[in-house]
């Protein structure tokens, strides 16, 4: 019987979270589709996995032995898969890149220009991610190493070294009344409506709309977008604002959308990331000397880890 790797994440992170709508959080994946999954698997496996109550989801003695099993098996799988969807960019000598966005900045080039001198029979090959994708990537195995917005889901399975920090500010149409302002306290925004990623995104949506930054007041979605044209296009049209890095008044400059800065948020973080079993890859740790030798002096805080929720 062959039973869908899907199915056995689904399972691991019910069983880890003991709650279906902490799992479905952490999968990205609305609360039914999650049912859905875990009921698919009992009837493949003709077995009760958990018990139901309201308390949450518990195991069952048949639960228990799939869960003690489960984890190292889809360890095993993905560094199978990672290895796999490797091996041909190292035999053409390519490092791919992930990355969300404008990567590092103005850095970004910096690096890959200092890299290709280490390693001037290599080339990179960037690779930009959907903002439902906020790993790059990286945690599937189809970019060697990402340059990512922090903090971002899978965060604390992987290496992480943060590269800089930079305030966050919103992106107005240019036509709306506080286009015009020098500065915009947060909380004048709570009652907009806000340009947002796609549901499945779970906490990394969570973050740029500052939810946990609101003193509980609710948000209003004008429009969900997964691109950076289309995001614009929302703003520029009217449909809503958006919480933005400061840099992308720089980089996503367009007329119709003004970005103006704000106070009393939090602001965002830029890293470098890859995986723990490529520490000892002498190419992909050149990558991530490269990037660090870019940042700044003052860059000691450590990245920030998954929000609990």
């Amino acid at each position: 019987m062959d039973v869908d790797t899907r199915l056995l994440r689904s399972f691991v992170a019910v069983a880890e979270e003991g709650n279906l709508t902490r799992a479905a959080d952490r999968l990205f994946v609305s609360q039914p589709a999650l049912t859905k999954q875990i009921k698919q698997l009992e009837i493949q496996l003709g077995v009760p996995l958990f018990t139901r109550s309201r308390a949450g989801m518990a195991l069952t003695e048949a639960g228990r032995a799939l869960a003690e099993r489960v984890p190292a098996l889809l360890a095993d799988w993905d560094q199978v898969l990672r290895e796999t969807k490797s091996a041909a960019g190292r035999a053409a000598r390519v490092l791919r890149i992930g990355f969300m966005a404008s990567a590092a900045n103005e850095a970004t080039q910096h690096i890959i220009a200092a890299f290709t001198h280490r390693r001037p029979d290599w080339r990179v090959e960037m690779r930009q991610a959907a903002w439902s994708n906020p790993s790059a990537g990286l945690t599937s195995g189809d970019v060697d190493v990402a340059l990512l917005r922090l903090p971002f889901p899978g965060q604390d399975a992987l290496r992480v070294e943060l590269l800089f920090t930079e305030p966050r500010w919103v992106a107005l149409p240019a036509a709306h009344p506080f286009a015009t302002r020098d500065l915009i306290p947060f909380s004048d925004l709570w009652d907009e409506p806000f340009v947002a990623a796609p549901p499945e995104s779970g906490w990394w949506r969570d973050h740029w709309l500052a939810t946990d930054e609101r003193d509980g007041h609710p948000v209003r979605i004008g429009a969900v977008t997964d691109q950076p044209d289309d995001w614009l296009s929302a703003i520029a049209n009217g449909y809503g604002i958006a919480l933005a890095p400061e840099s992308a008044a720089r980089f996503y400059a367009r007329p119709g959308v003004t970005y103006r800065p704000v106070s009393g948020v939090s602001p965002s973080q830029v890293g470098v990331a890859w995986a723990p079993a490529d520490d000892t890859d002498p190419v992909i740790q050149d990558f991530v000397r490269c990037c660090l030798d870019t940042r700044p002096p003052d860059t000691t805080e450590p990245p920030p880890h998954r929000h609990s929720r």
